[in-house]
């Protein structure tokens, strides 16, 4: 199996989103599956300019000249394609959107799709409440409702802050679940809904998240 993922995160691996996606992907590996993870911080890619040359001039083949050209052949051979990112403002992250806007290529109408890929998104935010995600999931699933994919789950992390206040061994849980939905979806193409539960589980009450959310935020004031 081979697993194309995709970390939208400006932090990369120091960002709240990592915590979740690097143990998932440990879970995909220790299954046997080939992972490749790219970062959009380290990628030059634009976005897409609307000619729509990939579809009536060149069909296939985009024009601009930047780091899409090496990623398009890994996105044409993935078994599984993960989307990593926080929510900052009710959607995907900037240059992550601009990359899945530049998949255009790949979807050309009237053209047979090589495989049906399954789509895992991994996401994760400071709001409280789950329903944050809700406009990136209604993305992800318009997007991936097409007879060459299926969107198989989303791992949330809402209340994300509370992970960099958790003493150690406190959250071994929601990492370990992380881990196994890696291993089930090799094994078994799913993630059980027990698993994806025990990622999005509240780290502390409500009113302690906010009480710390509060300190954060008048530390960040004070240091910008």
């Amino acid at each position: 199996m081979k697993v194309l993922a995709i970390n939208g995160s400006p932090k990369m691996d120091a960002g709240n989103t990592a915590r979740i996606l690097n143990p998932f992907l440990d879970g995909m590996r220790e299954e046997g599956a080939d992972v490749e993870l790219f970062y959009t911080r380290k990628l030059r890619i634009g976005p897409c300019n609307g000619d729509m040359n990939c579809w009536f001039k060149n069909p296939g083949r985009c024009g601009q000249k930047d780091d899409m050209q090496m990623l398009y052949p890994k996105f044409e051979d993935a078994d599984v394609i993960v989307w990593a990112t926080p929510v900052y403002f009710s959607g995907v992250t900037g240059p992550l959107k601009n990359l899945m806007d530049r998949q255009l290529p790949l979807h050309v109408p009237g053209t047979t799709p090589k495989k049906r890929q399954k789509v895992v998104l991994v996401t994760s935010c400071g709001a409280w409440e789950i329903g944050a995600f809700d406009p990136v999931l209604v993305q992800m699933k318009a997007i991936y409702s097409r007879p060459d994919s299926e969107f198989v789950a989303a791992l949330l992390r809402p209340g994300a802050e509370a992970m960099r206040y958790m003493p150690d061994g406190a959250m071994d849980d929601v990492i370990n679940a992380a881990r196994e939905a890696g291993r089930e979806l090799v094994r078994t193409g799913r993630i059980s809904e027990s698993l994806l539960k025990t990622v999005s589980r509240p780290l502390m009450s409500e009113e302690e998240y906010m009480k710390a959310g509060e300190k954060a935020f008048e530390e960040a004031r004070k240091s910008a």
